[in-house]
This record gives C-alpha cells, sequence and structure tokens, in this order.
C-alpha cells in the first residue's frame, strides 16, 4: 500500500496534466501484445496494421520489451509530466537530453525481473547513441499508433480533466479520488494507492501538490522518483469514443428533426463538454462545430458556462427532454 499523505497547501497546488510519451509507450505495449488489451481491444485490432508497419526496427523492438505491466519502466522512457499541457515535441526533447549515464542506470533498473534480451534489443540497449536511438523509436511509435487518434484521445483526457478538477476544487480531496479507482481511497488526511507488488510506502506531498494524469492507454499508475512531481496516473473516462462509431439509426426522429449533427450534439451533451471535445468526439470541425451549438442555444435546448480556462455546454431541461425521447 502507497500512502501520500498531503498538507493544507498541496490542494490548491495539485494540478492536472497530459503525458503524450507515456500514452505512446502504454500504446505500442498494447499493439503489439505486451499487456492485455481489456476494454481497449476494439482500438488494437484496428491499430494493430499500424504496429505491425514498424515492429522490425530495432529500436522500436526495444521499447516493447521494456514495456512491462507491473514493475518499474524507465523514467526517461516514459517521464511524467513536469507541468500541464506539455506537448510531445517537448517531452521528447526532454528524453534526447537524458545522460547516459542516468539512461543505463534506469535501463538496468527496468530490465531487473525480466528475460535476457534479444541479440537485437541487446545491441540497441548498448550502444552509446542508445538515448537517441531509444527517443527515435518513440517518435515514430507516436506517428504510427497515436498521432492519428490524438485528437480524440486529448478530448477524453481532456473533458476528464473538466470533471476531476472541478471536484478537486469545490469539494476536496475526497471527491475528487471517488470513483478514479477502486484501489485509490481518501483515508484519515491520505491518499492510499494499493499497487500489486508496490509493497508498503510512505510519502508526503510537502506542500508541492500532485499531479493528476487521466490515460487512456494503461490503468492506475504511480510515479514517486526522485526528481520528478509526484504523478498519479488513472484511466480516464469515456475511452470508448476512440472506437464507437456514430452511424445514424434509419429510426432516429430526433435528428430527422434537427439533423443529425445536432442530435448527437444534444445526445453527448448529457454531461457537459467543451467544443474541443465534441469536435474529436464526432469528428467535425470546432467551427463547425461552435455553428450548430449557437442553433441548439437559439432554440434554448443548450446553454454554456465558463470553468475556468473552458467553456462548457450543457444540455437545457427542454433539452433533456428532447435528447431522452423514444
Amino acid at each position: 500500500m502507497n500512502r501520500i499523505e498531503v498538507g493544507p497547501a498541496d490542494l490548491a497546488a495539485s494540478r492536472f496534466g497530459l503525458a503524450p510519451l507515456l500514452e505512446t509507450l502504454n500504446a505500442l505495449g498494447l499493439a503489439a501484445g505486451r499487456v492485455p488489451p481489456g476494454a481497449l481491444r476494439p482500438w488494437v485490432e484496428r491499430a494493430r496494421p499500424r504496429y505491425l508497419a514498424i515492429a522490425d526496427d530495432p529500436a522500436v523492438r526495444a521499447l516493447v520489451f521494456l514495456r512491462r505491466r507491473h514493475g518499474y519502466m524507465a523514467d526517461f522512457i516514459s517521464p511524467p509530466p513536469a507541468r500541464p499541457n506539455l506537448t510531445v515535441a517537448e517531452q521528447l526533447a526532454t528524453t534526447r537530453a537524458t545522460p547516459l549515464d542516468q539512461a543505463r542506470a534506469e535501463i538496468a533498473r527496468n530490465l531487473a525481473g525480466l528475460p535476457e534480451p534479444d541479440g537485437v534489443v541487446r545491441s540497441v540497449l548498448d550502444a552509446p547513441d542508445m538515448v537517441g536511438r531509444l527517443a527515435t523509436a518513440l517518435e515514430t511509435a507516436w506517428d504510427a499508433l497515436l498521432e492519428p487518434d490524438w485528437p480524440v484521445v486529448r478530448s477524453i483526457v481532456e473533458r476528464d480533466i473538466v470533471h476531476r478538477a472541478g471536484r478537486l476544487a469545490a469539494y476536496g480531496w475526497a471527491a475528487a479520488l471517488d470513483g478514479l479507482s477502486r484501489r485509490v481511497r481518501w483515508r484519515d488526511g491520505a491518499i492510499e494507492v494499493d499497487l500489486r507488488g508496490g509493497g508498503d510506502t510512505a510519502h508526503r506531498l510537502g506542500g508541492a501538490g500532485l499531479m493528476f494524469v487521466p490515460v487512456v492507454f494503461s490503468e492506475l499508475g504511480l510515479a514517486v522518483e526522485p526528481g520528478w512531481p509526484y504523478t498519479l496516473m488513472y484511466r480516464a473516462r469515456g475511452v470508448a469514443a476512440l472506437w464507437e462509431s456514430r452511424e445514424p439509426s434509419p429510426g432516429d426522429a430526433l435528428a430527422k428533426l434537427i439533423g443529425r449533427t445536432r442530435a448527437d450534439l444534444l445526445r453527448l451533451l448529457a454531461d457537459p463538454a467543451t467544443t474541443t471535445w465534441l469536435s474529436a468526439r464526432l469528428r467535425v470541425s470546432v467551427g463547425g462545430v461552435g455553428d450548430h451549438l449557437a442553433v441548439l442555444r437559439a432554440a434554448g435546448l443548450v446553454t454554456r458556462q465558463r470553468s475556468g480556462r473552458s467553456v462548457l455546454y450543457r444540455r437545457t431541461a427542454v433539452g433533456d427532454v428532447l435528447a431522452d425521447a423514444p
């Protein structure tokens, strides 16, 4: 059991972030079959041909070998975000700047408990340009697996952030952690995280706050390594948006009445959402979504409200009746 003690200043100092490289490494592990796909099987089946196109790259093979479901993975290839809104280019620059001695120490720790790598993987890990080769392989995996789906992935994560950050700010730790995972709970002024094989450890935030990182391609994780912000990674809500089809139903009376896109928007607004999330979810431009929302708002079916830096749209009571009608 990991126990993270928090103080009065930690609530205000806590923040949320995106981790593109962590998502890339996890997606690579899923596509390569290193991790059971679980609920993400529809995405894995769709992404498998893209993975096979890069699978023979020796450095990609090395990344796949290093991916493990439980246990330590080298920090420099899966860095938690040092601040919110990091781009993949910024994270790749951090990876490439890793000193070779540090990278070799992290790789040795990563390899502990794994079988001996084959000659191709070992040649990459022993190479003097190992850091650069693994960084390039991460970029290759990003381009093949994540970049095509990143607008939807990002929208899923950002929607989760809006939801959970609102709960943290309004109600505190217990509300923010509620529903995050069955293995995370708030007890006696501390966050308890039950990780498989994690042992019993105690940590103190000390006013630095906690970095929350919702992810799509992995489940619960905790990073408490020196030199990095304490980071709690958890599965974002709504990952099925990656593969769900929104084909129209022949008998969709609401779509016939107000149009398919506006009907889809109204149904998606069962929970508040931003135009960015709606755009990614429907594969419609942000401008197009905005135009449709303006019509729905003028008709009294949706309303909007600012939440921090985001503008959230939600259904009105009339919109609820119309969207829920048979």
